[in-house]
């Protein structure tokens, strides 16, 4: 019988998705696990693979065609039947065609009435995102970077650099040998030089359209701040004794190449202090509060024109040194846009962190259904009193967003006091 493939949700907020690529043309023999198509959704490009294998009797909808989610993207044979007739039959059938970019895209087909719409929604579906371990990843500078399944797995665990290391493999993908290279003779990393946007002339003006990415952002940004009364909290906290275990712990770990950051630790900590405070570990769906007993924290990381927020799933279950290596391994494949359908939902509470670009103290609009964010700022040097003396010592600021319809000031207060009790005496996270 024939199976169509129709497009999947591949994100809490995706109503559409584009096809960016079809690596299989009508005719050709498919088999399961084999990439189909690239699509693009409201938050990354994500690879799609086919879970039947037959004939791909017709392809409904062209490179760079809009469809909402559900509708039928392609028609494949698994039997014995004709792939010439299905593909008539579907041809016939579909009342999705592959729209104009700057158009709206038209409904799912057979929308309404008849047999149609049952068999859109009843067939399985074919397709589901699943980046394969040697698709390209970005570097520094955004170009691709190929690697096999066993390097990737060498790299995290060695901390090696993905950018600095030359694939010797097919089409220069990075393979075993060259990690093993590198790391026995690693090359001084070269600073690259800090590109300026193009600057505007005196007089001038720039008409910037907005990608799908930056409308999803503006929706749902717009939608948590008009929805959601937020309150914020904010806690200094004296981060200087974390900050000597850092250097003590990365000094131990010097050997494995593995450093830790401030953030790692910083994870750890908040994934104790979650679970003390349940209230802020949960969602919130406009009637009922789900508390959670594991701790999957999203993290917010910038890619061009735009965010994308990764989850780290179960952080309280993980150590220093896997923390590190998930959340290198999140952020890059973020940054590449190569992140799994399961890898970008269910955080149960987010972190937007901006130290790298100096600021003191800042505040973040909440990611719904989550009902609490944290904005991580700098950890700096500042002038403070200790026992009457004024002493420079490492700080940092922390505000907390919190929902005030199911989390009030005092709980969100009380878990910052928790918090910030674990960041100053780092030994009680043993505990």
């Amino acid at each position: 019988m024939s199976v169509d493939i129709t497009m999947p949700q591949l994100s809490d907020t995706m109503t559409e998705g584009t096809v960016v690529k079809w690596y299989k043309n009508e005719g050709d023999r498919i088999n399961e696990g084999e990439k189909l198509a690239d699509v693009e959704t409201d938050k990354a490009v994500m690879e799609m693979e086919a879970f039947t294998s037959g004939v791909l009797a017709a392809r409904l909808i062209a490179e760079g065609g809009k469809v909402p989610v559900g509708a039928r993207l392609a028609v494949v044979a698994t039997g014995k039947e004709d792939p010439a007739q299905v593909k008539s039959q579907a041809s016939a059938g579909s009342a999705v065609k592959a729209p104009e970019p700057a158009k709206k895209a038209e409904p799912a087909p057979g929308e309404g009435t008849g047999p149609a719409t049952a068999t859109a929604v009843a067939a399985p579906v074919a397709v589901a995102p699943s980046p394969s371990a040697s698709n390209p990843v970005a570097e520094d500078n955004g170009r691709p970077i190929r690697i096999s399944p066993l390097a990737r797995r060498i790299a995290l665990e060695k901390g090696v650099d993905l950018s600095l290391v030359q694939g010797t493999g097919p089409l220069g993908r990075i393979i075993e040998r060259d990690i093993t290279a590198f790391m026995a003779a690693p090359p001084a990393k070269v600073t690259a030089p800090v590109v300026s946007p193009a600057a505007i002339g005196p007089g001038a003006t720039q008409v910037i359209a907005m990608t799908k990415m930056r409308h999803a952002i503006a929706k749902n940004l717009v939608a948590s701040k008009q929805t959601i009364p937020h309150y914020y909290s904010t806690i200094d906290i004296d981060v200087e004794e974390l900050s000597s275990l850092r250097e003590r712990l990365n000094a131990i770990l010097e050997s494995r190449r593995i450093r830790l950051s401030l953030s790692d630790l910083l994870a750890r900590a908040l994934a104790t202090a979650l679970l003390e405070h349940p209230a802020l570990n949960a969602t919130f769906d406009g009637t009922n509060i789900t508390r959670y007993g594991d701790v999957h924290l999203g993290m917010a990381v910038a890619i061009p024109d735009g965010l994308i927020v990764p989850v780290l799933r179960n952080v309280n279950r993980m150590g220093l040194i896997e923390i590190r290596q998930r959340t290198a391994d999140l952020v890059e494949r973020a940054r590449a846009q190569r992140l799994k359908q399961d890898e970008m939902r269910g955080a149960t509470f987010s972190v937007s962190n901006l130290g790298a670009y100096g600021l003191r103290e800042f505040s973040a609009i909440i990611n719904p259904p989550q009902v609490a964010v944290l904005a991580i700022a700098a950890a700096e040097k500042r002038a403070v009193v200790r026992g009457g003396s004024i002493v420079a010592r490492t700080m940092l600021t922390l505000t907390l967003s919190g929902d005030h319809r199911v989390v009030d000031g005092a709980d969100g207060a009380d878990f910052l006091r928790t918090l910030k009790g674990l960041l100053e005496e780092p030994g009680m996270m043993l505990l």
